[in-house]
């Protein structure tokens, strides 16, 4: 209809960490597009993530059993203009091809093209992430005489250009931003009176974020965690916060647990709070805000802490910094650590030799990073 603002779609990608590295992506769009509507199509167990953010005016959720087909009757009756399909699935490109939506731009993948009628080349610097096989693994540690990283990346090699290279078929600026997560003073307060925090104690909240969804080899050691929770808490006299989801539940108790009993005898401790399963994912998001440094493996919360703007410490082993590391790549308030593993980055769930990219992190090292990460907040 005229006079009517441009509405734009924005099909966003299913994963937490992939969704918070996709927020500079949207706040290009939005500075390009400051009078157009921009809505989010996003799985509805990232909706809390969107509340209150800048750079969307809606977000529209979808439930894992809902039909592609129901999905597409209901923006249809939105009446989009454009659409910008985020995921290389082709599921997400027929989506909004059902959706009858005008212009739909997105990557040229295979099972998908038909769809889009902007179909936009692989960019110059992507890189897939292949995992390794064994063999290259037992073939690159028996090659190197020296244990180092035998990956190089460009700059422009993170994922966040991944998606920032697709808003500029809307005439978006490509150059990157820290990703952002919105969270107010208000949801501070309320979320910390919920949990018995205190905003303002003389004693600092730090995070410890133990569990990674994708598998055991993005997971330093739990044994590690708590030896440098205790040295931390020794020098700094910090209150830890002891995060994860459900699936955490195990490794948070033992790390609890471990805390918990080495403090036993020491006066005035505060003890953690293990708060694995206990959170939404909005009160996660203000949860991470109110630490003064995040101790965290490579995964979504690493992204969140870091988009609301806490300093992480991450130690990386399977993973790469360099692709899929928290914040705007090279802000050096985040400390990345590796052991320099000629084997690393792997892309395995689970390490099939001897762990030595996780092992070959200390915990002297990680204490290290945390206590100069957290003068940096």
């Amino acid at each position: 209809m005229q006079g009517q603002p441009p509405r734009i779609l924005v099909r966003g990608v299913n994963w937490l960490g992939d969704a918070v590295m996709a927020t500079p992506a949207l706040q290009r769009l939005r500075e390009a597009q400051p009078a157009s509507h921009i809505s989010l199509l996003t799985h509805e167990k990232l909706a809390d993530l969107w509340q209150g953010h800048p750079s969307i005016d809606s977000a529209i959720t979808f439930a894992p059993s809902e039909t592609i087909w129901s999905i597409a009757s209901r923006l249809r009756k939105e009446k989009f203009d454009t659409a910008l399909v985020l995921p290389n699935s082709p599921r997400s490109a027929l989506e909004v091809w059902l959706a009858r939506i005008p212009q739909r731009t997105g990557y040229a993948r295979i099972w998908r093209n038909w769809f889009l009628t902007q179909a936009v080349p692989s960019r110059e610097n992507r890189v897939v992430m292949r995992k390794r096989s064994v063999a290259e693994i037992n073939r690159l540690i028996a090659n190197t005489e020296h244990e180092t990283r035998n990956m190089a990346y460009s700059n422009g090699a993170h994922q966040i250009h991944e998606y920032l290279n697709l808003v500029v078929t809307l005439g978006a600026s490509s150059i990157p931003i820290s990703p952002h997560i919105h969270v107010t003073s208000s949801e501070l307060e309320l979320v910390a009176t919920q949990f018995g925090l205190k905003l303002h104690a003389s004693e600092p909240i730090f995070g410890l974020n133990p569990g990674a969804e994708y598998g055991p080899a993005k997971r330093w050691p739990a044994e590690r965690f708590i030896s440098a929770a205790l040295e931390i808490q020794r020098q700094t006299r910090c209150r830890w916060l002891i995060f994860g989801g459900a699936g955490d539940f195990n490794v948070a108790h033992e790390i609890e647990t471990g805390i918990q009993s080495s403090l036993a005898k020491t006066a005035k401790a505060l003890l953690p709070l293990n708060l694995a399963g206990k959170t939404s994912l909005r009160e996660l998001c203000v949860l991470l805000k109110l630490c003064r440094v995040v101790l965290t493996n490579d995964s979504g919360p690493m992204h969140v802490a870091a988009a609301v703007g806490t300093p992480v410490v991450v130690p990386f082993g399977s993973t790469s910094p360099e692709l899929t590391g928290p914040g705007l790549p090279g802000d050096t308030r985040h400390k990345l650590l590796t052991a320099n593993a000629p084997c690393s980055p792997c892309f395995l769930r689970s390490c099939p030799i001897d762990f030595r990219c996780m092992t070959g992190i200390s915990v002297e090292r990680v204490v290290e990073a945390v206590l100069s990460a957290a003068k940096t907040n």
